[in-house]
């Protein structure tokens, strides 16, 4: 049994203690209990960053907005399968996330941080959202382990009904939201629609070999396609 270990702690703004564990090859981020990220499960993040992309398919230039690096999925995922002319903002609010991504976790970076079409915010990013009016094609949203504040209470605001409507003036018309969760929440997609939002509700497994638990995605529309 190969033993797991320690790298190092990240202290959250407001919130609680972030743990970067390695077994083997494999790393996990845990909050208390909880372990919040795995590298061994990447499939639902990478679904999150290519299933909005379907959903756009054929706009140029696109602009996104990448709300938690975590360990980086997402935005190497949408790197992918993005043109040239696209524009990425990753907001993080922990530094040691990037600290370890460009350190311990290097390798599973794979220098998607420093492609031209990324641009780095360290910053809330319920604020970056708050400031942009009529800006993303997309906004994506992996901060938590699902619409409540697991990783800090302050959270709980980019999922209330100030906060869609955020991200909603956020958005360019026809620009998509897309909130990742470890599970269903029926009452957060009922306050997606009531904020004026066309949703679509996918499961997805853990894994990208389609194994593994099933997360929820939500899909959230703006209209004016």
């Amino acid at each position: 049994m190969i033993p797991l270990e320690h790298l190092d702690s990240a202290q959250v703004p407001g919130g609680d203690e972030l743990r970067l564990m390695r077994r083997g090859n494999d790393f996990m981020i845990t909050l208390d209990r909880n372990e919040l990220m795995n590298s061994r499960m990447s499939g639902s993040e990478e679904a999150l960053a290519t299933m909005t992309a379907e959903r756009l398919t054929g706009r140029k230039a696109q602009r996104w907005l990448i709300g938690g690096y975590g360990m980086g999925f997402t935005l190497r995922a949408a790197l992918g399968v993005l043109g040239p002319d696209a524009k990425l903002m990753v907001v993080e609010l922990v530094p040691k996330i990037v600290e370890w991504a460009r350190g311990p976790m290097a390798e599973l970076t794979a220098g998607c941080l420093d492609d031209p079409r990324v641009r780095l915010v360290k910053a809330d990013v319920a604020l970056e959202i708050a400031r942009g009016a009529n800006s993303y094609d997309a906004i994506l949203l992996d901060v938590d382990n699902g619409p409540d504040g697991l990783v800090r209470p302050a959270n709980d605001r980019l999922y209330s009904r100030d906060g869609l409507r955020a991200a909603k003036n956020a958005l360019r018309p026809g620009g998509v939201l897309a909130v990742w969760s470890a599970g269903k929440d029926p009452v957060f997609a009922g306050h997606l629609r009531k904020a004026g939002f066309e949703v679509d509700e996918v499961q997805v497994r853990a894994r990208s070999n389609g194994k593994g638990a099933k997360h929820t995605i939500w899909f959230a529309r703006k209209d004016g396609r």
